[in-house]
């Protein structure tokens, strides 16, 4: 009798796991009495794991397990989810703290510096997209597309067509380490301003009919307001609370997420102020999305912002799981072919819209060519927006059950295939460079991403040791001083360093992501400057290895206590480990001799002449 391999046991026990949960509700009543809550997120991702898992196997994008497991555990499916309000809500947490972390992420110094680039195609690619959108579905309406045969079905598809997924792009920008480049700046800049013309559509729907102001500019009246408010605030006070906690990182994260949700309920109760207070209301309330955006960016230029970016990462990772979860829950059963090819033709239209609106806009804007066609490329997908503003739309009875239902497999195609699009943006670049030529979009002499400022050395964590290793440099090199990245979460010490030279961070050691956002990627020689026994929530090995992932060129100079500890690290990539206890003892063995052979008091006098005298030091950390 042949045993099977262990690998495949293993694989038939993960897919009979699967066949028991789809088992009806009823079945596994016994086994357990779960809240609605819990056991629907448990069944959520203990399907999509399993796919994520296979998926993985097959190198299929993670995003289309999530929304697969989303249909299996759905009304489409299986039914697993006892209350389908559930997913959708917590998903609208991963959410809000996504567009949390895009505002930290948000330098509008630099958005500002790219000048019409961003700004001005920011305010025509909408509108415009909105119009080749209509233009084409008047075109399909005479050629006998009954789908878009409607009054205002020609107006939903420019709409469906005009936006780009924020939840998409940014995730796929963070996980490449590419936000901060021109693409992910660009393509960024354009996503915002894309939420925002989607805010004055919402407006606007309910009276597509007859179009009102009004509720326009009471939209931006409250935005503006919500924005100065938290800006005062974020200037003024939140810099001297963060101080008080910032010598505890664990607590970062729990100031951060309460900020964020602190302005989302204050911009979601304007109308409740207003009313209470005034016995008016100005309708001026702000989405939780757009608030959470305000949040983030009013804290990005803080010295903290790097490393709150790292820890509500994962927190905003766990529920935009759910997000993409919820979604493949209202992926319908197709009901006949007319819906996929229905579906086929958005996506398809959607993708060829970039190349039509947004490459020509972003280039004659002043966008390099390979840029324009990069984010372009990258922004090839339906918007979350579209689905809430057309499913609006259906509610309403502008557009039918078939424009619906089309849309949202649309959106599933293009999510599926913006993660292979993201990848070969510059490959599909390279291909059509000589098109490019001919319809009279030319390259710059150099269309190389700008230089980002780099470093010579990147000292993680500030102590003793870094402290005179500072006086050292400037003592010896004082010109490398001004090479040095100094990564430390003693905010207290940052302003004496960086009087020395150096660039400070604030950020947790144990974050990678916070080491990537502070500039370790960008550093020749990366010294972990403090022991084990003073680090928290990691080691000198498991830093080496994130070093390694986030800068594979680096010198990693890495620290141990034990002696075979040395050789763990050198196996894990470090180039040098040093001990501070063979390096004390080594330097030691000079006075002692010197004290056996009875010179120690001239040994002293040379050690002071050469180096100072110790009390005379002025280091950061007496």
């Amino acid at each position: 009798m042949k045993i099977a391999s262990a690998p495949r046991m293993r694989a038939m026990a993960l897919i009979g796991l699967l066949l028991l949960l789809l088992l009806p509700g009823e079945a596994l009543a016994a086994g357990g009495a779960l809240a609605p809550l819990v056991h629907d997120i448990g069944v959520s991702l203990l399907v999509a794991g399993l796919l994520a898992v296979l998926f993985h196997r097959f190198r299929i994008p993670s995003i289309a397990a999530f929304l697969v497991a989303g249909f299996i555990v759905g009304p489409g499916g299986g039914a697993l989810v006892q209350d389908l309000e559930n997913i959708p809500v917590i998903a609208e947490f991963g959410l809000v703290l996504l567009l949390f972390v895009i505002g930290l992420e948000l330098d509008f110094r630099k958005i500002i510096s790219s000048g019409r680039i961003i700004i001005v195609t920011g305010l025509l690619q909408y509108p415009l997209s909105i119009l080749v959108g209509f233009m084409l579905a008047k075109l399909l309406a005479f050629m006998g597309v009954t789908a878009l045969g409607g009054e205002f079905a020609p107006l939903y598809m420019g709409i469906v067509m005009a936006a780009s997924s924020t939840l998409l792009v940014v995730k796929l920008f963070q996980e490449s380490f590419e936000l901060d480049t021109t693409a992910g700046r660009v393509s960024l800049g354009l996503l915002i301003f894309q939420d925002i013309w989607a805010i004055v559509i919402i407006a606007l729907q309910p009276n597509f009919s007859n179009p009102q102001i009004g509720p326009i500019v009471s939209a931006f009246l409250g935005i503006a307001l919500l924005t100065v408010i938290t800006v005062v605030v974020a200037r003024y006070i939140l810099p001297a609370v963060f101080r008080w906690i910032a010598t505890s990182p664990e607590l970062i994260l729990v100031g951060a997420v309460g900020w964020c949700f602190g302005i989302v309920f204050l911009g979601g109760n304007f109308d409740a102020f207003g009313e209470t207070l005034f016995g008016i209301n100005a309708h001026i309330a702000v989405g939780s999305g757009m608030s959470a955006l305000i949040a983030g960016a009013s804290i990005a230029n803080l010295p903290f912002s790097r490393d709150v970016i790292g820890k509500v990462g994962v927190v905003k990772d766990f529920f935009v799981i759910l997000f993409f979860v919820g979604l493949g829950m209202g992926i319908p059963v197709p009901d006949g072919v007319e819906v996929l090819l229905l579906a086929l033709l958005f996506a398809f239209a959607a993708i060829v819209m970039r190349y039509i609106v947004f490459v020509p806009l972003l280039y004659f804007n002043g966008l390099d060519r390979r840029n324009a066609v990069v984010s372009s490329t990258r922004l090839a997908q339906l918007s979350e927006f579209s689905l809430i503003i057309v499913y609006a739309g259906y509610g309403l009875g502008h557009i039918d059950a078939l424009f619906n239902s089309a849309t949202i497999f649309a959106f599933v195609i293009t999510a599926l295939v913006t993660p292979v699009l993201y990848r070969y943006a510059d490959d599909l670049y390279t291909r059509i460079q000589s098109l490019l030529d001919r319809l009279g979009l030319r390259s710059p002499k150099s269309d190389a991403e700008e230089k980002k400022e780099e470093y010579s050395l990147a000292v993680l964590g500030f102590h003793r040791l870094s402290s005179s290793l500072l006086y050292e440099l400037q003592k010896k090199m004082p010109e490398l001083l001004e090479q040095v990245l100094v990564v430390d979460f003693n905010v207290h010490l940052h302003d004496k360093i960086a009087a020395l030279g150096p660039t400070t961070r604030y950020g947790d050691l144990a974050n990678a992501e916070t080491l990537h956002h502070a500039g370790v990627d960008r550093a020749r020689v990366v010294l972990i400057a403090v022991q084990d026994d003073v680090l928290k929530g990691t080691s000198n090995l498991r830093l080496v290895n994130d070093i390694r992932h986030i800068n594979p060129d680096a010198v990693i100079i890495a620290n141990a206590i034990e002696l075979p500890q040395s050789q763990e690290l050198y196996d894990a990539g470090a180039d040098y480990v040093y001990m501070s206890r063979v390096d004390s003892a080594q330097g030691l063995m000079e006075p002692i001799v010197s004290a056996l052979d009875g010179y120690i008091d001239e040994y002293r006098v040379t050690r002071e002449n050469c180096d100072g005298k110790w009390h005379e030091r002025d280091e950061v950390i007496p």
